[in-house]
């Protein structure tokens, strides 16, 4: 009797398609402050486009999908998304400035214990 030793989901992997329930104008909004930031930092291109990087990226953030995951299906390496999950919540965290600023301001005399 023979050994078989290969892998069961063959060479490429196991590749399986997911549904987010995301709206239309999320995705365009992310995709675009993604093409915004590639323009401002000067990058000549991206392994995919901004859009199909917005969908990734939000399919780690909201489904909880583990980037090594989505890296194979998609024709990247899992540090290669790692690293555009980290872009985007550094996109979104800047944008969000005086909401964290606000953090740092005094509560109103109304919220404050007598």
């Amino acid at each position: 009797m023979k050994k078989n030793n290969s892998l069961a989901e063959g060479p490429d992997g196991l590749v399986y398609t997911a549904r987010l329930p995301l709206s239309s104008a999320t995705l365009n909004w992310l995709s675009c402050l993604i093409r915004g930031h590639l323009k401002k930092i000067g990058s000549r291109w991206r392994a995919l486009s901004a859009g199909r990087i917005a969908g990734i990226v939000l399919a780690v953030l909201r489904c909880d999908q583990r980037p090594g995951d989505l890296a194979g299906g998609n024709g990247v390496h899992r540090t290669t998304v790692s690293r555009w999950v980290r872009e985007v919540v550094w996109l979104l965290a800047a944008g969000c400035w005086l909401l964290a600023a606000g953090c740092w301001l005094p509560a109103p005399r109304a919220w404050t214990a007598h």
